[in-house]
């Protein structure tokens, strides 16, 4: 059984840090693309960054293009997103999800608050 766990978030104010998690287990991890999608209230799932399985090679939508940074330890089968200089539009639901970019599959896991608010 396929299973993606996020975790990490929480409320920070504007112009602090998160580091996201997602654990991995039932699938090959080390394999797979992997990506972090959000989805702000009221709106649709927004891609933010994906890297790839073999070169570890990274995207990153540009609104998050400086601040975030996506990073993956294929030992320890987790993802993980860093988050700097914060925004209150960075408030979402994060979640990872297995695949490239906005071709990525649908969110498998629960997700993870980030609340960004002073």
């Amino acid at each position: 059984e396929v299973q993606l766990v996020e975790s990490g978030g929480g409320l920070v104010q504007p112009g602090g840090s998160l580091r996201l998690s997602c654990a991995a287990s039932g699938f090959p991890f080390s394999s797979y693309d992997m990506t972090w999608v959000r989805q702000a209230p009221g709106k649709g799932l927004e891609w933010v960054s994906s890297i790839a399985s073999g070169d570890r090679s990274t995207r990153y939508a540009d609104s998050m293009k400086g601040r975030f940074t996506i990073s993956r330890d294929n030992a320890k089968n987790t993802m993980y997103l860093q988050m700097n200089s914060l925004k209150p539009e960075d408030t979402a639901v994060y979640y990872c999800a297995r695949g490239w970019g906005r071709n990525s599959r649908p969110p498998e896991g629960q997700g993870t608050q980030v609340t960004v608010s002073s």
